[in-house]
C-alpha cells in the first residue's frame, strides 16, 4: 500500500489545526464523513476538484493510524 499520509497538514492558521488536505481549507473529517455517508470517490472529487483520488486514500489511511495510536472506549447500545 502506497503511503499518502504526507498529504495531510496540521497548521494552526488553518481550520483551527485540524487535519487538513494539502493545506485546503477541507478537513479530513469531512471526507471520511462523506465516505461514511455513502458518497463515492467520483462524487467526492466531482464536488471538490482541487482534490486528487491520493488525498482520499491518505484521509483514510490518517484514520487508520490515528486508531492505532489512541484508545477510544465504545459504549454498547
Amino acid at each position: 500500500m502506497e503511503n499518502h499520509v504526507q498529504r495531510i497538514t496540521v497548521d494552526e492558521a488553518i481550520c483551527n489545526g485540524k487535519p487538513t488536505i494539502r493545506g485546503y481549507r477541507l478537513t479530513v473529517k469531512t471526507i471520511l464523513e462523506y465516505l461514511a455517508a455513502g458518497e463515492s470517490y467520483d462524487n467526492i472529487l466531482a464536488a471538490y476538484p482541487f482534490l486528487e483520488e491520493a488525498d482520499i486514500k491518505a484521509c483514510i489511511q490518517f484514520a487508520a493510524r490515528t486508531m492505532d495510536s489512541e484508545h477510544h472506549s465504545l459504549i454498547a447500545a
